[in-house]
């Protein structure tokens, strides 16, 4: 493994009452300790390029769509090299490779008969979930049903097969639901195609809980909706919320929003009837308010949660109808909430009211979730294009960074920098 240096160059509990103010902070998950893509951090770059701005570069087995996860001088990231599932390990400060452990190994089907199983959408492949760590273990998830704990020496503690264990997973374009980490459980999502109209028995949609310490099964709760076929499929990942002094895990996907006791497993409440078609963009959450996307680019909704049983439609504070994001997750600051389309068009909302405050066209096209950080919100694209603006009722472009490689991995931020995984390198963007 090759590694270049050049000269210069997340799982918490989300409250809605906001962040919890720190000096510096691991990213320990997709999108980081809060599960809402932001981070403390204050002092996070503005401008790098490749040649400027990165501390460190280093080269990866080809490839993967996952997000570092980053645990003080440990960085996790999670690749496909041919049929090798990997896990690596390196060293925050210097991007060395300090170990490789081979999980398993997996064929990515690009075609298979219709419905009947999962086969994968050309910009992923089975390394898209992402890592997730409490300090002590990682674990990984893989798009072919592999779950696996690992301590930080490398050390396997246990692993399962879920496809194995729960039945072959019939979502369309490619299992990507990451793990997450509550208290001493680990809980995975398989939200997909019941096969409903096809056979009488139906392809199961449910969360699994295993002891994080030994692998143990804690709890299984199906999940089961009356979406049909690839409305069913649902390639989001939980967030944890506390809502009326509870913490609820929330799930959004199959047409219905719903939260669960990450305890147990039992299902708290659920708001059904939000029809679009497979959704890719996940819940997040701040201040009361739950904000979704009904799949297939349908409206965003802002939720208030609470209650037990079915919530009626009119928990659905406010609505927007036009230019919602397919793939990336909105993130919240300052009272403002900010989403990206997949081709580009960003917007700014008053976040309790659904006010449109503007609306700008970003150059090219977008996979990532944005980060909010410092007063700022980054946006990266899918050519390594970061567009920096800043978190405010007017537009504010603040910088444009390019790097060459291509980004699809939402970014990650700890100790004054972010972390920017390509397809190719991951970027330790920030002072050396």
């Amino acid at each position: 493994m090759r590694r270049a240096e050049l000269p210069m160059i997340a799982c918490g509990l989300l409250l809605f009452a906001g962040p919890v103010l720190s000096a510096a902070e691991n990213w320990p998950a997709w999108r980081g300790p809060r599960g809402n893509s932001t981070s403390t951090e204050t002092d996070l770059p503005v401008e790098w390029s490749e040649t400027s701005g990165i501390a460190w570069k280093t080269e990866l087995p080809e490839w993967g769509t996952s997000t570092p996860a980053v645990w003080n001088d440990a960085v996790f990231v999670t690749t496909q090299r041919d049929e090798d599932l990997l896990l690596l390990k390196l060293d925050r400060r210097s991007g060395e490779i300090q170990w490789t452990q081979d999980v398993g190994s997996g064929t990515v089907a690009r075609r298979g008969p219709p419905r009947k199983q999962q086969k994968f959408h050309r910009l992923h492949n089975l390394a898209s979930p992402s890592p997730t760590t409490d300090g002590k273990l990682v674990v990984v998830h893989f798009g072919n049903g592999v779950l696996a704990a690992y301590d930080f020496e490398g050390k396997l503690r246990w692993k399962h097969d879920l496809q194995q264990e729960h039945g072959a997973y019939t979502i369309w374009w490619g299992h990507a639901n990451s793990p997450v980490i509550v208290g001493d459980v680990v809980i995975s999502a398989c939200m997909q195609d019941s096969l409903a109209d096809l056979s009488d028995e139906r392809a199961p949609s449910y969360l699994v809980a295993h002891d994080l310490e030994t692998g143990k099964l804690r709890w299984k709760s199906m999940r089961l909706t009356d979406a049909p076929a690839e409305q069913g499929d649902a390639y989001t990942t939980p967030i944890l919320v506390e809502v009326d002094g509870q913490r609820q895990l929330l799930v959004m996907g199959a047409n219905q929003l719903d939260a669960y006791d990450p305890i147990t497993g039992k299902q708290i409440w659920y708001l059904p009837g939000l029809v679009g078609g497979r959704t890719v963009t996940g819940p997040t959450a701040a201040d009361g308010l739950i904000y979704v996307t009904r799949g297939m680019r349908g409206p965003l909704l802002a939720v208030r949660p609470g209650g037990r049983g079915e919530l009626p439609q009119s928990r659905i504070v406010w609505q927007a109808t036009k230019g919602t994001p397919d793939t990336p997750c909105p993130v919240i600051t300052k009272g403002l909430l900010f989403t990206v389309t997949d081709d580009g068009i960003a917007r700014a909302y008053n976040a309790a009211t659904g006010e449109l405050h503007w609306t700008e066209r970003l150059e090219g096209d977008y996979k990532a979730s944005p980060l909010a950080a410092g007063g700022r919100i980054y946006f990266l694209n899918t050519s390594g294009l970061c567009t920096v603006v800043a978190a405010s009722d007017a537009y504010e472009k603040l910088a444009e960074n390019a790097l060459d490689d291509e980004t699809l991995a939402s970014p990650a931020a700890a100790d004054g920098h972010l972390f920017l995984r390509g397809r190719k390198t991951l970027y330790w963007v920030g002072p050396q």
